[in-house]
Formats: structure tokens, C-alpha cells, sequence
């Protein structure tokens, strides 16, 4: 008997693969750069749709800036370090190493 897969839905940043060093992980630290979601937001049990709406408002801004950190206002960069310094710190202490392929597909 065949049974309908259940819905996929976000697990979470702090519980993301390879401590949120993902694609949606991104989505989400840079929703949290630009004030799109609070800090304290990690998406968990969020759909794809809702994903994809954050996805959408992420792009926008950084078209403002041209995709580039550099091109940040300097209020920006700085926040911008912060939030991917703290990621980068907690994904290591959980195992993530760099140097691996993830094998993310988001």
C-alpha cells in the first residue's frame, strides 16, 4: 500500500545539516541581516512556499547592493559579519568542516 509522503518542512536553522551552513540556512541569516525576520526566527516547520517568499525578499535587497558584501552599507557589513561569524563559530562546534562538499541540494 502506498502512502502520501508527509509534507516537507524546514526542520529548523539549529537543527539544519551541517549546522545550518545550508541554502535555506543562508536565506535565513541574510533574512536576519536585513531585518526581513528577527534573529530569533529559525524557520522551524516552515513550508517551501514560506521559504521561498523569504527567498524572494533576500534577493530584492541584495540587488540593492549588487550581491556583494563589500557594497554594503558599513552598518550592514559590520551585522553581516556578526551574524556569519556566529554561524560559522556554532557550525564548526557542531562538526561542520568547510573543506567537506555538504551535498546540500536545497
Amino acid at each position: 500500500m502506498n502512502r502520501p509522503d508527509k509534507p516537507k518542512t524546514y526542520p529548523g536553522l539549529d537543527h539544519d545539516m551541517n549546522g545550518g551552513m545550508t541554502t535555506v540556512g543562508k536565506i535565513i541569516r541574510d533574512a536576519w541581516l536585513f531585518n526581513i525576520l528577527p534573529e530569533s526566527e529559525t524557520c522551524e516547520g516552515w513550508g517551501g512556499a514560506q521559504i521561498d517568499v523569504i527567498y524572494q525578499q533576500v534577493n530584492d535587497e541584495w540587488d540593492k547592493y549588487g550581491s556583494m558584501v563589500s557594497s554594503l552599507p558599513e552598518e550592514l557589513q559590520t551585522r553581516h559579519k556578526r551574524i556569519y561569524d556566529e554561524a560559522i563559530a556554532k557550525a564548526k562546534a557542531r562538526g561542520w568542516d568547510p573543506e567537506i562538499i555538504s551535498g546540500d541540494v536545497d
